[in-house]
């Protein structure tokens, strides 16, 4: 994105050798001075970037105004979303006729938090069945509770303040439509969270909004108040949804932006870039002077200088010094990793093993001594109590015969 450090890592990065692509997410002006100024920058920036990546032709066609860049060497590859993360619930919506209507943003100017302002109490006079569910915090929140106060909607419209986003999906489920009031935006993965969710979207019509979904999904209306009334109104009329289109819209966004599509489309520019052959410096520092008569030749002096700075820790510190780290593929990582969780496993059960045998070998031990000691105080019993007598169940032999002559004679 365009940031200070980004850029930099980016310019230092060329003049170490190695390729950069730079992805893009944001939409500029032309017109006020500060936008001027960073597009002069992101001009010098840009110049020995190896390829661009945008999230929508719109971001693309601002970028390649922008930064004056040639739009064969700029790709647009949308966002993903982890719809896993956001399945529908309609058990979670009020009871008809009721209807939510849901608002998750930073409330700030640029979200169009003013549009919000006038939509609320005009659609709540109309469709008194409606309840707002906001969430989020910024400078624009004082103006909002202001609303509220001044309208008496405080039982129509919830304030939930800043949600984590791991709690953005248990708002959006409660509600039937999404309202999006942004002013620009270069792609809106609010949108698509929450179609994911099963709402209806209603946003304004700026930036790269059109590209994200398709219009059975999204109605469009233009940044001003009374074109967002009317289109809340137009999907308002067509009533609650039916349970069953909530979890058509997951499926069919899921298809949509999927990060496995997205990795693997990320993946082939990378491929394509590493193909590309080396800059040498001299063509490097020479195409500077494109960017102005005065600035090409001021940004052409900080590449040489850098570059300067580079053979001088060159010189210092030879990298040839420097131990590289081996580069392993990436099936002995897999595998190394499976063997560690084998060997992993393995001791584990091994460890099982021999506290089963240990506790096998307690409990023996434990029996035998306890038979030791039975038969201990069994023959302490017997020496006690036999003594002068015979032991039980033997008779003498002349009794024995005895008996016999007695039987005998009978």
């Amino acid at each position: 994105a365009t940031s200070a450090l980004a850029l930099e890592c980016m310019f230092h990065a060329k003049t170490l050798g190695f390729k950069t692509v730079y992805t893009d997410h944001s939409l500029f002006g032309f017109a006020d001075a500060a936008c001027i100024h960073v597009n002069k920058l992101l001009r010098f920036s840009l110049k020995n970037v190896d390829h661009k990546i945008c999230v929508s032709h719109t971001n693309k066609e601002n970028l390649v105004l922008r930064a004056a860049l040639d739009p064969r060497g700029v790709s647009v590859i949308p966002n993903a979303v982890n719809t896993a993360g956001f399945l529908p619930d309609p058990s979670q919506r009020p009871p008809a006729p009721t209807i939510n209507i849901v608002v998750v943003s930073r409330l700030t100017y640029r979200k169009g938090i003013d549009l919000l302002v006038d939509a609320i109490p005009a659609i709540c006079f109309r469709y008194p069945f409606v309840k707002w569910i906001v969430g989020g915090n910024g400078p624009k929140l004082l103006l909002l509770e202001e609303m509220i106060e001044r309208e008496g909607l405080d039982e129509r419209v919830e304030l939930l303040g800043g949600v984590p986003h791991d709690r953005v999906r248990d708002v959006l489920v409660r509600g039937h439509i999404f309202l999006n009031t942004s002013l620009t935006e270069a792609f809106c993965i609010a949108i698509i969270e929450a179609v994911a969710c099963g709402l209806r979207i209603v946003s304004t019509d700026v930036g790269g909004v059109p590209e994200v979904l398709p219009a059975h999904m999204i109605t469009l209306a233009k940044p001003n108040s009374e074109a967002v009334v009317e289109a809340l109104a137009l999907v308002l009329d067509k009533g609650p949804a039916p349970p069953e289109e909530a979890f058509r819209f997951h499926e069919e966004v899921r298809e949509m932006y999927s990060w496995h599509d997205v990795a693997e489309r990320t993946e082939r520019v990378y491929q394509r870039v590493a193909a590309t052959p080396e800059t040498d410096l001299r063509s490097r520092l020479l195409c500077f002077l494109s960017i102005g008569p005065v600035s090409g030749k001021l940004f052409m002096l900080i590449a040489a200088l850098d570059a300067c700075f580079r053979f001088l820790l060159e010189w210092l510190q030879p990298a040839s010094s420097i131990e590289v780290a081996a580069e392993l593929p990436r099936c002995d990582l897999q595998l190394q990793a499976r063997s560690k969780e084998k060997g992993r496993t393995r001791e584990a059960t091994e460890e099982e093993e021999e506290e089963e045998e240990k506790k096998k070998k307690e409990k023996t031990k434990e029996r035998s001594q306890g038979k030791e000691e039975e038969e201990e105080e069994e023959n302490k019993d017997g020496e006690d109590g036999t003594e002068g007598r015979e032991p039980r169940g033997h008779q003498p032999a002349n009794s024995l015969t005895s008996s016999h002559d007695q039987e005998s004679h009978l």
